[in-house]
This record gives structure tokens, C-alpha cells and sequence, in this order.
């Protein structure tokens, strides 16, 4: 028994050090950065460089296992699809994708679980997700600033962003939260 686990091992390890000779994955660029999100606020940019900035931007820090395949392809394809869809780092080219970023963060499919389960700090609460979705409403309603009005009929009357603190939903885990955004 123990001779046929260590040939499982030995085959293992051969197998693992082979797929190193595989040229996709290791190399890894951050381009420079054009021009940043207009970020409302500094938490709101904190709370964006934790949970989004290493796959949405080009200031993605690279971990030790993003060096090593297989981890290496799957980080270096979901920074690449990050990139594609929304680059926070060349607002100029993607400041008209903050409605949606705001959307994917409502409905709870970003940042994606597989990396929070690496990266727990990049890991939202309620209230947290409600700040970057109120921050990304008002970079898309005036490039970062706060003016008041709104897509949905300027119904948030220039309350700044008061009421997308979190404190007026409690229990609520998302049952309620972007029930009325339709395009």
C-alpha cells in the first residue's frame, strides 16, 4: 500500500512540475494606469481597492500562487475577464460600465466567492455593499460627485448618500435590494 502511495505521489509531483512548462498564466503585466475611478469618497475607494481592484483594475496584486499552475491560468483569466468588463483603472474608457458594476453588487455575484474564500478581506457586508453601490450611482450620475439626481426619476432628492448607509434595512439579506432596477 505504501509503495502504490508513493507512486501516486512521485506521478503527482511529475505532473505538477510539467504543467509549469505550459506559457500561459505566469506572466503577468499591470498596465499603466490611465485614470482612476472618481471615487466620491475615500472609504468608498478603500472599500474598492479591497474587494475589486485585483481583478478590475491595473493594480492587481499578484499572489504567490498566481506563479504556479493551474492557480495561475484561473487567476489570469478571471483578471482578464475583470479587465474586459470593467477597468477601474481607465475610467475614461469604462465609467459608463459604474450602472452595472452597481447592479452585479446588488444582486451579489460580485466579488465573486471564489476569491473571498482567498481573500476575506474583500469580503462585503450589507452595509458595505450598499456604500460601493451608492458610490458607483454617483460616479455614473456625475463622474463622482453628488448631484442628487437619478436614473430612476430623482426620486433620492439630494440626500448625498444618507440613504444608502445601511442602517434603515435590517434583516433583510437582499430579498429587497434592486427589486425596482429594470433597464
Amino acid at each position: 500500500m505504501r509503495r502504490w502511495l508513493l507512486r501516486i505521489a512521485v506521478v503527482g509531483l511529475v505532473a505538477l512540475a510539467l504543467l509549469q512548462a505550459v506559457p500561459y498564466g505566469w506572466w503577468h503585466e499591470n498596465p499603466a494606469v490611465v485614470r482612476d475611478a472618481p471615487w466620491p469618497d475615500q472609504a468608498s475607494a478603500d472599500l474598492a481597492r479591497a474587494a475589486c481592484y485585483d481583478c478590475h483594475s491595473n493594480e492587481t496584486e499578484w499572489p504567490a500562487y498566481s506563479y504556479v499552475a493551474p492557480m495561475s491560468w484561473l487567476v489570469r483569466r478571471d483578471v482578464e475577464e475583470g479587465r474586459e468588463e470593467l477597468n477601474l483603472s481607465d475610467w475614461d474608457e469604462f465609467g459608463d460600465e459604474a450602472h452595472d458594476a452597481a447592479e452585479e453588487l446588488e444582486e451579489g455575484s460580485m466579488p465573486p466567492s471564489q476569491y473571498t474564500l482567498l481573500h476575506p478581506d474583500a469580503r462585503l457586508s450589507d452595509a458595505e455593499v450598499d456604500q460601493l453601490v451608492a458610490a458607483f450611482e454617483a460616479m455614473d450620475d456625475g463622474g463622482g460627485g453628488d448631484d442628487g439626481a437619478d436614473d430612476d426619476g430623482g426620486s433620492s432628492g439630494g440626500d448625498e448618500d444618507d440613504d444608502r448607509s445601511g442602517s434603515g434595512s435590517g434583516s433583510g439579506s437582499g430579498s429587497g435590494s434592486g427589486s425596482g432596477i429594470e433597464d
